[in-house]
């Protein structure tokens, strides 16, 4: 996206989701939503889930400790 003049930030978490319709929906969309509101602009988070999935995979990940996330419960593991 950075080609295209546009910095982007994501928030990543896996889990399970519905579908209703068009639209996306469930506790894991609103866990990523959440990490995402943490990254800068052409940052990628992930939660501590997204990283031990991808173990062995060759990516890096930089922990950022534990954070409160806005309407969920307890502290959440987060990495850039």
């Amino acid at each position: 996206m950075r080609s295209l003049g546009l910095d982007i930030r994501a928030g990543l978490h896996t889990g399970e989701c519905e579908l209703a319709g068009d639209a996306v929906r469930g506790h894991s969309v609103h866990v990523g939503a959440r990490v995402a509101t943490l990254a800068f602009a052409g940052e990628v988070m992930a939660t501590g889930m997204v990283k031990d999935l991808v173990g062995g995979s060759g990516l890096r990940f930089e922990s950022l400790g534990t954070r409160a996330l806005k309407g969920l419960p307890g502290e959440w593991p987060v990495y850039r």
